[in-house]
Formats: structure tokens, C-alpha cells, sequence
């Protein structure tokens, strides 16, 4: 961990700051929230910033730090675990085309090419429309509407690794298609992918806290930070921090997963996956 601290540059190492600091806050925000996130504590609405509250009071009077703390929970934790379905899901498809016969990878890109067609935007919005906002299903939508992406890319780095010399050597050697896949390609294809899974999760938290926004995502009493911004909406006039906080936490948590992505280190040796 040190050395890849290390090898950071000043930006990546701010954006890993970033990037961690919000998965504390995902993990153990509700347990630091000095109120409860639906009680009416404040006897203002749209206050400033001040002892008791430190970030101010909602539309309502609650307290925006324990609803901050409290909703990037949601904003992180789908998020995270729809990038990770949609980036397994892709990886797993493109390393199966590239070893597997030439009517799979078409039957499976042509579906894929499908489904990338579709405004993922409209998609969710007509999903969630239809069937109702819940947690499971923003998972589903967000999961379902990134794997076509992420399965492009993959494919694209699994077709060429299939190519290279030391593929053709384990092929000669009578290695099974799930040990080229495992051993000599993916090893080869974790750093971009990581790259595109980082990539992914920015694109997924601006799909969730837009949906948000417009009420169909994270329902009431529930709120993540889309929903945060939407429900304060009335306060942009006077610039209450009930609307400016959680749109800061947006922006901090995407740019800084940006600046980590952008200052990955370089791929290095390749590995075939040989001791």
C-alpha cells in the first residue's frame, strides 16, 4: 500500500484521499450522525451554519449533516455494488467470446450492441416508472445499463490479449479455454479494467442521484445525496447549505474518483500467470 501511495502523483493522492474518505463516511456516517436524520431539530428552516448544526437545517428543520452522513450510504453503497456487478458481468462475458466459439462472441455482441442502443438514461426512467423505485431495482437498472459498456471495453482488450504469443504457446500446450481465460488473459486486463470500473461508478452515482433528483430513485424517509438536493431545491435563492452541501459531496466524490483513476499507476510487467 505504501508503494502505490508512493507512486501516486500529488493529484491521484488527493483523489484517493477523496475516494477513501467518502467510503468512511458510507460505512460509519450514521453512526457519527449527531442527530437522527428525520428528527425536527432546528427551529429555522434553511439555517446557516452554526453550533448545534453544523451544516445547517433542511427544508424542514432537520439536521443536513446527520442527513448527509446518513445518505451517502446509499449514494456510495449502490453505486459501488452496481459498478462492481456491471464490471464482473462484463469482464466475465468478454473473457467467455474470447475463448469461446465465433457464433457465441456474435450472438453476445450483437445482444450487447442491443442494449447499448438504448438511452440508458430513458431506460431507467421508464423502468423505474414503470415498476417503482426500490432499492434492488436501482441496483438492477444501474448494474444492467453499464454491463453493455463495460463489456465493449473488455472484449476489446480480451480479443487482442487472445492474439498475443504466450496465448498461442498455452494453447499449443493443450491448456483448457477457462485456464487461458483465468491464468494468461484477465491477469492482463486488471488495469484497465479497474480504470473503466472507476469510470463506471462516477457514471453510476450521476444515474442514481439523478433519478433522485427527479423522485425516482431513493425513496422517503430515505434520502441520498440526489434526493438531498432535490427536497432542498427552494433553498438555492438564498443559497441555504441544505442544497450546497450535498451538491459539494456530489462533486468531491466523482472528481475525486476522477484524479485516483487519472493517476493510476502504469501497468508494468505483464503477467502470464506463471510463479
Amino acid at each position: 500500500m505504501r508503494h502505490f501511495i508512493q507512486n501516486l502523483s500529488g493529484s491521484g493522492r488527493v483523489g484517493l484521499s477523496l475516494v477513501l474518505f467518502w467510503l468512511f463516511l458510507a460505512l460509519f456516517g450514521p453512526l457519527l450522525a449527531p442527530y437522527d436524520p428525520g428528527a425536527f431539530v432546528a427551529q429555522d428552516v434553511f439555517a446557516g451554519f452554526t453550533g448545534p448544526h453544523l451544516l445547517g437545517s433542511d427544508y424542514l428543520g432537520r439536521d443536513v449533516l446527520s442527513r448527509l452522513l446518513t445518505g451517502a450510504r446509499y449514494s456510495v453503497g449502490l453505486a459501488l455494488a452496481a459498478a462492481l456487478v456491471a464490471s464482473s458481468t462484463g469482464t466475465a462475458l468478454a473473457l467467455l467470446t474470447a475463448v469461446g466459439p465465433r457464433w457465441l462472441d456474435e450472438g453476445v455482441s450483437r445482444f450487447m450492441d442491443t442494449l447499448i442502443s438504448i438511452p440508458s438514461k430513458i431506460f431507467s426512467l421508464v423502468l423505474v416508472a414503470v415498476v417503482g423505485s426500490s432499492l434492488p431495482l436501482l441496483l438492477l437498472v444501474a448494474s444492467v445499463t453499464y454491463v453493455p459498456g463495460a463489456f465493449r471495453i473488455a472484449r476489446s482488450i480480451a480479443v487482442n490479449l487472445a492474439q498475443m504469443d504466450y496465448v498461442l504457446v498455452a494453447r499449443c500446450r493443450g491448456e483448457g479455454s477457462a485456464h487461458i481465460a483465468l491464468r494468461e488473459i484477465l491477469p492482463n486486463m486488471i488495469h484497465p479494467m479497474l480504470a473503466d470500473f472507476g469510470l463506471r461508478f462516477v457514471f453510476i452515482v450521476l444515474l442514481l442521484s439523478g433519478l433522485s433528483f427527479l423522485g425516482l430513485g431513493v425513496q422517503p424517509p430515505d434520502a441520498d445525496l440526489g434526493s438531498l438536493v432535490r427536497e432542498n431545491i427552494s433553498g438555492l435563492g438564498e443559497a441555504a447549505p441544505a442544497i450546497l452541501m450535498p451538491a459539494l459531496a456530489i462533486a468531491t466524490l466523482t472528481v475525486g474518483v476522477n484524479l485516483l483513476i487519472d493517476a493510476l499507476p502504469g501497468r508494468g510487467r505483464r503477467r502470464t500467470g506463471k510463479a
